[in-house]
């Protein structure tokens, strides 16, 4: 069986660096697995690669939805798959935990939605807010969906409307897209939360300098809908307040920080109970790995100790 690699932690712990590291020594390429990395006009409020980093190794999926089209898990999903078919070493790198669970544990066959049913789901969400929408789902669907996660919870509304079963019913019922059959080898970059909360305050005031300003006018000029998964990408929200003079920019920074660091905090929690980060085939680092010295001797050998396990014994199914 095929080998591939994920590289997976919270938001600001380094994942696309030591991504990038691993891609050059064992000529591999990066997929992005970041459901915000792959819109278009968000280079700098997602900080995805650079064109000088996207040079060094192949890279995928990354910029490549408009912000005006709402991406999927099932849409990644089969996207992944394309680009895996083509890599010498899938490098699957991101912090989108139902991106990378539907494509290692297989992903539910839900039921196609009518438009007049998205159409009356956007309208009540944009009528309501999400929190309000979230009251009216069904008991199980409210308990599975925080009262802020607008897109699932209009998704909910979709199905409900046009089959008159919940989501939860259909998740439970619908046939499983299969895992991918590749063996998986998962990086879990842990960092402390000291260390997160600095590179979340330094990307930042980093994003601010690089002209995040300006991405955000040419977003808002499109006038998209706020509903849209690329309208709630961290910092998007405050700097769309800021831009419309309803904040300063001090509470703009302060807002966007804490807001990533609450989803951080999330993100962390979600990958530790995780099959795939929680077995012998994984390896966890405890360190944000751009803030470690180098790609240290001894940090490379326990990282290359573990993929040659992989590729000699073979990995478990996750």
């Amino acid at each position: 069986m095929r080998q591939a690699l994920i590289i997976a932690g919270p938001t600001c712990s380094g994942k696309s660096a030591l991504a990038l590291e691993l891609a050059e020594r064992l000529g591999g390429t990066v997929i992005n697995a970041d459901a915000m990395q792959c819109y278009r006009e968000l280079r700098v409020l997602t900080a995805r690669p650079t064109p000088e980093e996207e040079a060094r190794v192949p890279h995928a999926l990354y910029g490549v939805l408009p912000a005006a089209v709402a991406g999927s898990v099932a849409w990644w999903r089969a996207a992944a798959l394309e680009a895996m078919e083509g890599a010498l070493l899938p490098i699957l790198c991101g912090g989108s935990g139902m991106y990378l669970r539907a494509l290692t544990q297989g992903l539910s066959a839900l039921p196609d939605v009518t438009p007049a049913a998205r159409t009356e789901a956007r309208a009540l969400l944009a009528e309501l807010g999400p929190e309000a929408l979230h009251a009216r789902l069904n008991a199980e669907d409210a308990a599975a969906i925080r009262p802020s996660d607008s897109q699932r919870i209009a998704r909910a509304h979709e199905v409900w409307l046009s089959t008159g079963r919940s989501l939860a019913h259909w998740q439970r019922a619908a046939p499983l897209l299969p895992p991918a059959p590749y063996a998986f080898r998962a990086i879990l970059l842990d960092p402390p939360r000291e260390a997160l909360r600095a590179a979340i305050a330094a990307r930042w005031e980093a994003m601010l300098a690089g002209g995040a300003r300006e991405e955000m006018a040419a977003l808002l000029a499109q006038g998209l809908d706020p509903a849209l998964p690329a309208m709630r990408a961290h910092g998007v929200p405050e700097l769309a307040a800021l831009l419309r003079g309803e904040i300063t920019e001090a509470e703009a920074s302060r807002r966007a920080i804490a807001n990533t660091g609450a989803y951080t905090r999330r993100q962390a929690t979600w990958f530790r109970h995780q099959p795939l980060v929680a077995a012998r085939h994984a390896h966890r680092i405890n360190a944000r790995f751009a803030a470690l010295a180098q790609f240290s001797e001894s940090e490379e050998a326990k990282i290359f100790a573990f993929l040659r396990e992989g590729v000699d014994g073979g990995a478990p199914p996750p």
